[in-house]
């Protein structure tokens, strides 16, 4: 993605993040407890393969400007997919995109579909607007398709553009989606929370910035738990926006905790059956 020059690094804002934590959570009555089996929904093999199993997607792909503009015109970019045949879960994409576009915190989100945002947009956007929507598949198998959602946007006058993402856990067969509470075991939050701290530190020690100072880094980036989180082939993925857990020159941190880690934490369905 391209935005404008900015004064400040991109952050995603708070509000965004729970306009699609309310998008994630429609059509999910009478999942909290998640799948009631102990049927693995994880393949006992893990590695990239897996990512080629799963449903069928559509890529939905355009970039338009206002109707009409001349000159300078605010411009939307969408990069997104569709699921034939599972209707909800295409559905589910669109509208959580369209509310990662809303960043006022007093009031409702106006639109709950990339066509009803696309109206509004045009309606309001300033002559160097320019918004990137993105979906894409982060892991799938049969039984579950995980997909990442990104946003990125920069609006007339703002002092810098506003970016993030959100995971999207998929149960093919009970056509719903999973929040961390449904992935994690009765209780089991504290634990978690111990394993991605742990990740964590691993992590920073990979990153000389982190080593060199560690005491003084802490206090500037301390550790922060997530819910941001997306299982895989190798364990479960946790996200973080810019600015979370480190500067933004790192990026949208990436920790992964790998399933041996997990087992006591993640409900057993969401375990790769052991050998």
């Amino acid at each position: 993605m391209t935005l404008p020059p900015a004064s400040c690094p991109p952050l995603f804002s708070r509000s965004a993040l729970s306009a699609v934590a309310l998008a994630l959570s429609l059509g999910l009555a009478g999942c909290a407890s998640g799948p009631q089996d102990n049927l693995s929904l994880v393949p006992s093999r893990l590695d990239q393969e897996t990512r080629r199993d799963g449903l069928f997607t559509q890529p939905v792909e355009w970039t338009r400007e206002r109707p009409g503009c001349e000159g300078e015109c605010p411009k939307l970019v969408v990069k997104s997919l569709a699921f034939p045949g599972h209707p909800r879960l295409t559905e589910l994409v669109d509208h959580a995109l369209a509310s990662m576009t809303w960043i006022d915190t007093q009031n409702p989100v106006p639109y709950d579909t990339l066509a009803g945002f696309e109206a509004y947009y045009w309606k309001t956007a300033g002559p160097r607007d320019e918004v990137h929507l993105t979906a894409r598949t982060r892991y799938r198998n049969e039984r579950l398709t995980v997909v990442e959602l990104d946003a990125g946007q920069y609006r007339t006058g703002m002092a810098h553009g506003i970016t993030g993402s959100q995971l999207l856990n998929w149960d093919n067969a009970a056509e719903k989606a999973l929040t961390l509470d449904n992935l994690l075991a009765p209780g089991a939050r504290p634990a978690f929370d111990a394993a991605l701290r742990a990740e964590h530190g691993r992590w920073l020690d990979q990153h000389a910035d982190a080593i060199d100072n560690r005491d003084t880094f802490n206090r500037m980036w301390p550790f922060a738990s997530s819910d941001n989180a997306g299982l895989t082939d190798l364990g479960l993925l946790v996200k973080y926006q810019p600015y979370e857990i480190a500067p933004y020159a790192w990026g949208q941190p990436e920790l992964l905790i790998p399933y041996d880690h997990l087992r006591g934490i993640l409900r057993p369905q969401f375990l790769p059956p052991q050998s």
